[in-house]
């Protein structure tokens, strides 16, 4: 019984190596001697038998028993199986954990791309994966600012992440616009607002976006709805913060150049995204402006954006049957614009010519002239409720409304537009402009 389980030979007078007793003894016989407690060594005695040596006698127990052998064969056969099973565990575990951290990775890391257009490089950031057939959040910045900058504090507050759950968000930044671009060159010839919006479908195809939500800001407001007008099929939404959509005058040209003698490049920037009383508060915010525009951006790139932006066009709208050949945005649009901002009349201006019944005019209190860094909770809330009068994210109750908290003036106001779109604006059908007629334009306007 012992050679069959595994503890002795032939004669069945070999024990475990590591049984508990040392082996000993002569032939036909079981002695337990102890191990060495005192400085004792091992020794050889006869017929090769291992003994422990010590300086007293040893003593001699009873053999083992029959049960304690196979108690120890019972263990060993034990402790082989969980050394198995832990083996076979660790390698799924092993198996498992490259493909967590692989998930964790894609969804945490931002893309940076540099995409090639006929006015040069595009810098895009790329945050997220691509959500189906869901349409991607695109953003263009203001003059003076990038995508980080201008959007950071929209996009990292905790209202924003809702909504990222379910998109894809494209940042995309000006040519030369970006921390770190290198100066433009010598003659380099700046594209115009209607070049920057004609090259934006490179950005829409590399990607393989099939329609994209535009959020843009002050210039930036300017090209995507711009970009609207070329091409209604690729837009499904607007939210245009500080849009101005008149053209600059001979009157207004003049006044630009007398203010580029007296002050200086960064301090004119200032005029443009700040309201009268922040620049004579000179806040921490415009203090901290202020240092990013002059460090961050690089000034000769940053003149040739802004001297462009000075010589746009008048965009080109109507609302519907006002006009001959009328031309309006006709997908579902959301303006923005703070209280006493520089841009206030200019979005009211913008406001009547678009067609009310898909577009939202949201007033915020308390956000001076960019309300997507000193109010961006609001204003996530705000883009949340349109995009769910557009069908895209799910209801969600809002928990301060549910506590009992009285809303704001700027939620009221929310809200009785909202309701408005969301009865009114449907999914549309928009049809796609001539493109051999934007193609000469831009090719003439070059």
């Amino acid at each position: 019984m012992l050679a069959a389980a595994g503890l002795g030979g032939p004669r069945g007078d070999r024990l475990p190596q590591d049984a508990p007793w040392g082996p000993g003894g002569t032939a036909g016989a079981l002695e337990l001697r102890h191990p060495p407690r005192d400085g004792g060594a091992p020794c050889t005695g006869t017929r090769g038998k291992r003994r422990w040596c010590r300086r007293t006698a040893p003593r001699t127990l009873s053999p083992p028993s029959l049960w304690a052998l196979l108690t120890h064969a019972g263990q060993r056969v034990r402790s082989g199986e969980q050394c198995r099973m832990a083996r076979l565990l660790d390698h799924l575990f092993t198996e498992e954990k490259p493909l967590l951290e692989e998930q964790k990775g894609s969804q945490d890391t931002d893309l940076e791309y540099d995409i090639e257009t006929p006015c040069g490089l595009l810098h895009v950031e790329i945050r997220g994966p691509e959500k189906g057939n869901k349409p991607a959040i695109l953003t263009f910045h203001d003059v003076g600012l990038n995508h980080q900058l201008c959007f950071s504090s929209l996009f990292n507050c905790i209202e924003m992440q809702e909504i990222m759950k379910h998109f894809t968000v494209c940042h995309v930044d000006a040519p030369g616009q970006q921390p770190g671009a290198p100066q433009m060159p010598p003659g380099y010839q700046y594209p115009t607002m209607e070049q920057l919006a004609g090259v934006l479908p490179s950005v829409v195809c590399h990607f393989g976006f099939k329609r994209i939500v535009g959020v843009g800001v002050g210039a930036g407001a300017y090209v995507l709805a711009r970009f609207a007008l070329f091409f209604p099929d690729l837009v499904e939404g607007l939210v245009l913060v500080n849009i101005d959509p008149s053209g600059r005058g001979w009157i207004d040209w003049a006044t630009s150049k007398l203010t580029g003698l007296t002050s200086t490049l960064p301090d004119t920037i200032l005029t443009h995204l700040f309201s009268q009383e922040e620049l004579l508060g000179n806040t921490e915010l415009v203090q901290n402006y202020r240092q990013q525009i002059s460090s961050s951006i690089n000034r000769v790139n940053l003149q040739l954006f802004w001297n462009m932006y000075n010589s746009r066009r008048t965009l080109e709208m109507n609302r519907c049957g006002s006009g001959v050949n009328t031309k309006t945005l006709r997908c579902p649009v959301m303006l923005v614009v703070g209280d006493n901002a520089p841009t206030e009349d200019a979005v009211v201006e913008c406001n009547s010519r678009l067609d009310p019944s898909s577009t939202t005019f949201l007033k915020m209190a308390d956000s001076g002239g960019l309300p997507q860094v000193t109010q961006p909770g609001k204003l996530a809330e705000a883009f949340k409720y349109f995009l769910q009068g557009m069908g895209y994210v799910p209801y969600i109750k809002d928990r301060r409304l549910s506590a009992g908290s009285v809303p704001s003036t700027s939620t009221s106001r929310l809200s009785s537009s909202r309701t408005v779109s969301v009865e009114t604006a449907g999914p549309q059908i928009c049809r796609r402009s001539d493109s051999s007629k934007i193609v000469g334009h831009l090719r003439s306007s070059s």
